[in-house]
């Protein structure tokens, strides 16, 4: 067998508990699962198991947003039920320990540095910025990321067919698909000459997301205009002032700012009725938002668990 084989497991009381925080309702059934993280899914014989015996694994999670985000909540339960699909068990061979960063630079560096030191078996980092500070923090404890917008161009792995290193895990989406919301804000708002772009300057997938938006914008006579995400003031400014003239419309790119802002961001885009096109189902349209298109985050959760 190989050495290196994450396993995990859940049931009991503890999984009932995570299963109720996570807003599942009535506990669900204790069923015995077997999985596997950082590599092919892999069952072993329950007797060989049962012979060689178990150990309790330690997997961490570093979630960028808030405790009670209800999409995080959901994102997260996908994760642990698939485990469970696959036959894991809390409190018999693994212990997970979940950490919720808030939005907050500081608390997920302090964080990041704190599973550092714990020294679990894996971590999951959930989001650039979770997995951004893990990555400054160990490189020797295995790392899993998923919601990562741009893992090579950051450093986080050497190349996608060869990660390299102690981190791997899944590509949120290639940086081609922006330019596929301008095309369907163009569709929905024919008459548009204007938009605004919310992006995160800071980041690289930030400028990479506006500089695919440009690529096809002046072609159909569009003139953008990037507003920084992270700032609710100028968000506000900006939506005003485009809604003072016809013919505007809104994309708004993928960031942990966009999610934090969310709210705003739906609300402003409202209360002047301008046609606004997002990243993502759940967060945004789910919520009454106008048009999205993107990946199902929750099947990343799933495979994430694999």
């Amino acid at each position: 067998m190989a050495t290196d084989l994450v396993m995990i497991t859940m049931s009991g009381p503890a999984c009932d508990a995570w299963l109720a925080l996570l807003g599942f309702g009535e506990p669900m059934e204790r069923r015995e699962f077997v999985g596997l993280i950082g590599g092919a899914v892999l069952a072993w014989p329950i007797a060989v198991r049962a012979q060689q015996g178990e150990r309790v694994r330690r997997v961490s999670i570093l979630e960028g947003i808030a405790e009670g985000d209800p999409e995080g909540r959901a994102n997260l339960a996908s994760f642990l039920q698939r485990l469970q699909q696959l036959g894991w068990i809390d409190g018999r061979n693994v212990q997970f320990d979940i950490r919720w960063g808030a939005g907050d630079a500081g608390r997920i560096r302090k964080l990041a540095a704190e599973f550092a030191g714990l020294a679990p078996d894996v971590i999951l980092a959930v989001g650039p910025d979770s997995m951004a500070e893990l990555d400054a923090a160990t490189h020797t404890i295995p790392l899993v990321f998923v919601l990562v917008t741009d893992p090579v161009g950051a450093g986080f792995v050497d190349s996608l067919a060869h990660p390299g290193g102690n981190a791997t895990g899944f590509l949120e989406f290639e940086y081609s698909l922006a330019g596929k919301w301008f095309e369907l804000l163009k569709e929905v708002a024919p008459g548009m000459t204007r938009a605004a772009v919310l992006r995160d300057p800071s980041k690289t997938a930030g400028t990479a997301q506006f500089a695919a938006i440009q690529s096809v914008a002046p072609s159909v006579g569009v003139d953008l205009r990037p507003i920084d995400v992270r700032h609710p003031a100028e968000i506000e400014r900006a939506v005003a002032a485009l809604a003072n003239s016809a013919n505007g419309g809104m994309i708004v790119t993928a960031s942990a700012a966009a999610v934090f802002n969310r709210e705003l961001i739906m609300a402003v885009a409202a209360r002047y009725r301008i046609p606004t096109v997002y990243f993502e189902r759940g967060l945004f349209v789910a919520a009454g938002g106008l048009i999205s298109y993107g990946p199902n985050f929750r099947d990343e959760f799933r495979r994430v668990a694999a």
